[in-house]
């Protein structure tokens, strides 16, 4: 906890106001290969009335880290607080790109990149949010963290969190296998697991969803958006539906995963997208 409120205490903050303010950072780490789901779900969620201040940082063990992602998409990601606070206030989605909110990381990407190994920085990124989002969705790359985040996201003062990980091994929760949670809510800690045949959204395996790189990740979250069946839109309503959970929009994970079928459906998830590429490039100009 001290490393993290210390992060916390020198991150450059980003003002937010709502009731419904989320992040969908994971640690990352895990591997799989998979497009950017945490970053296409912010979109979905703000399109379902959140506030998603979204924390990120270029692929480090990932082929595509969400600035990543972002930037193939349009979207300029070095943006001062007040900017990326505007952002959050106009169109209910910003990008905070770590190590501009986080000085000390800086000087911690090159190393972290040669090592492209989990580190302490995997763990403590999610946790310093300079928003100090007090909902959120956290992936975690094992299951030996899940209960020491929640614990750590409970004594910093979070209202609603979703900390996951997939029997199948994701930082996210999975439609091939059985996902573990460990959700703090109402100031109690709570372990279940939730499975994707209870919500209709179960596949054989992940392999339609691996990608090479971010140009990959960002036609699959395209096609998604655009409301084509498969694996990659299922996966999305699956994770932003825990969003809008936990960002108290929604009473129950499968109420969530309606809304986001409808956010997505409407074309508001796309709008949402298109909207913070033009409202971040215009303040670069």
């Amino acid at each position: 906890t001290g490393a993290v409120s210390a992060m916390r205490a020198l991150a450059a903050g980003v003002k937010v106001s709502g009731d419904h303010v989320i992040d969908t950072c994971g640690t990352g780490g895990d591997s799989s290969g998979i497009f950017n789901v945490s970053t296409a779900c912010a979109f979905i969620a703000a399109a379902a009335g959140a506030q998603v201040a979204k924390h990120g940082n270029r692929s480090i063990s990932s082929k595509s880290g969400s600035s990543d992602l972002l930037e193939a998409a349009g979207v300029e990601i070095m943006l001062n607080p007040t900017q990326v606070g505007q952002c959050i206030a106009d169109l209910g989605v910003g990008f905070m790109f770590a190590p501009a909110h986080h000085s000390a990381m800086k000087h911690a990407i090159g190393p972290r990149r040669e090592m492209a190994v989990r580190t302490l920085f995997n763990i403590l990124g999610p946790l310093t949010n300079p928003a100090g989002a007090p909902h959120q969705v956290l992936g975690v790359y094992s299951r030996q963290w899940q209960r020491p985040m929640a614990e750590v996201l409970l004594r910093l003062g979070s209202k609603h969190v979703m900390v996951v990980h997939s029997e199948d091994g994701l930082d996210e929760i999975s439609i091939a296998a059985p996902t573990y949670v460990v959700e703090v809510k109402d100031g109690q800690i709570s372990e279940y697991s939730i499975n994707p045949h209870d919500y209709g959204l179960a596949h054989d395996s992940l392999d339609d969803l691996v990608v090479d790189d971010a140009e990959q990740s960002l036609a699959l979250i395209k096609q998604a958006f655009a409301g084509q069946a498969g694996a990659a839109l299922d996966m999305l309503v699956f994770n932003a539906g825990a969003a809008i959970y936990t960002a108290d929009l929604a009473d129950d994970l499968g109420a969530g995963i309606e809304a986001a079928k409808q956010a997505i459906a409407s074309g508001a998830a796309q709008a949402k997208l298109d909207q913070l590429i033009g409202l971040s490039q215009g303040f670069s100009k």
